[in-house]
């Protein structure tokens, strides 16, 4: 066997623990990043790095722009590593039994801001019933890299509405809600009748956080061939309700988020929406690695038991 050959081949040349910086620079892209996710400083993870380089005499990672891409080598062992590593880590995993009170010291979600006031209190009462101690982060949800977020672990779930998804990340329907009106109290419309047409030709304020583009709801009436008269698009649900105090707008909103705004505004009342469209779904996202991990299966089964109480109370109220 040739020298460099047999040098590769040999486990025993090895340190295992430079197969978990490997695998955590190949998923960061970046070496700052890498030694953030490891807790060790960069001058380790570039040591580390060089004791890879030297035993597949191959560079691995090469620098790009302010990160590193990985080489030819390091994308065809890749595959292997990646899969190895899971199932050193399901062995150790199934040793352990799994207590959340005294193993479980932090999770961070990702969900949209406009959720976070109604799930975060919800998931943070669940939670304090097993752990006081437990730390929750809630994060803004980035969908264009959250197959990344979830492999690194910076974050370890995410709530949000259904939407494609990168393959490596699992997903489960955790709630179903429809859509309703909310308007003042005094509102001509429900003098001269809430339905479609009169529904349509009435000012409407629109919620989305993008500068342009239309919204889920005029989506779904778009495929009807219907459109809506819009003459107010704001960022924030609260600016909305505020807006609805004081002027004559129609709001099209998620039942959830409307029952949890009206609470500090009696004036605004929520009416069925008289057009046919679908409701939106709610779905847990995580790391389809770690779905075998006891961790990551009992808080999964948490914040389901959490969204489906949700579910329960909106189904009571309406």
């Amino acid at each position: 066997m040739h020298k460099d050959n047999e040098k590769v081949a040999s486990l025993a040349r090895i340190d295992l623990n430079l197969f978990r910086v490997f695998a955590t620079i190949y998923k960061e892209k970046n070496l700052t990043r890498a030694s953030e996710q490891l807790f060790l400083s960069q001058p380790a993870v570039s040591h580390a790095l060089a004791r890879l380089r030297e035993h597949f005499n191959d560079p691995l990672f090469i620098r790009d722009g302010h990160g590193v891409m990985p080489s030819q080598v390091a994308k065809r062992i890749w595959p292997n590593i990646e899969h190895s590593l899971a199932l050193l880590n399901e062995a150790i995993q199934s040793t352990l039994d799994f207590q959340p009170e005294r193993d479980l010291t932090k999770i961070t979600i990702a969900m949209n801001d406009e959720f976070e006031p109604i799930l975060l209190p919800l998931i943070i009462q669940h939670f304090s019933n097993f752990n006081d101690e437990l730390k929750i982060n809630s994060v803004r949800i980035d969908r264009k890299n959250l197959r990344q977020e979830l492999a690194s672990g910076r974050i370890d779930f995410a709530i949000d509405v259904t939407h494609s998804i990168d393959e490596g990340i699992a997903q489960q329907t955790c709630m179903k809600d429809k859509f309703v009106i909310m308007c003042h109290e005094k509102h001509p419309i429900l003098k001269l009748g809430l339905n479609i047409e009169n529904y349509l030709k009435t000012e409407h304020i629109t919620v989305s956080a993008r500068p342009t583009g239309r919204v889920f709801e005029d989506f779904i009436l778009s495929k009807q061939g219907l459109k809506r008269s819009i003459k107010l698009r704001c960022q924030q649900y609260q600016t909305a309700i505020s807006m609805l105090t004081q002027s004559n707008y129609l709001l099209t909103i998620s039942y959830c988020q409307a029952l949890y705004l009206k609470k500090n505004h009696p004036e605004i009342k929520i009416y069925p929406l008289p057009v046919n469209i679908e409701g939106y779904e709610m779905n847990l996202y995580w790391d389809e690695e770690k779905t075998n991990e006891q961790e990551t299966s009992w808080c999964k089964t948490q914040l389901l038991q959490v969204m489906a109480n949700l579910q329960a109370s909106l189904t009571e109220k309406k």
